[in-house]
C-alpha cells in the first residue's frame, strides 16, 4: 500500500512500552487510511504500511497474547 504524498512530514511515535534504554523499538505513524511502521534505529530506511483493519487486528492479537502470558 503506497504512502500518500503529504506536505506534512509523518509524525512518528514509539509505544509507551518501549522505554528509554532499549534499542529494539519500532515507530509508527498514523495516516488517514493506514499506519506506517519503521525500525527506530534506521529512520531513513524502509517502512511497512498496513491498512487500518490489518493494523487493528495486529494490535488486538498482541494484546490478547499479553493477556494470555
Amino acid at each position: 500500500m503506497p504512502v500518500p504524498h503529504s506536505p506534512e512530514p509523518l509524525r512518528w511515535f514509539k509505544s509507551s512500552y518501549s522505554g528509554a534504554n532499549t534499542t529494539e523499538c519500532v515507530e509508527a505513524a498514523r495516516l488517514p487510511q493506514s499506519t506506517a511502521v519503521r525500525d527506530s534505529k534506521a529512520p531513513d530506511g524502509p517502512m511497512l504500511v498496513f491498512g487500518n483493519a490489518s493494523w487493528k487486528g495486529f494490535l488486538a492479537a498482541v494484546q490478547h497474547q499479553q493477556l494470555s502470558a
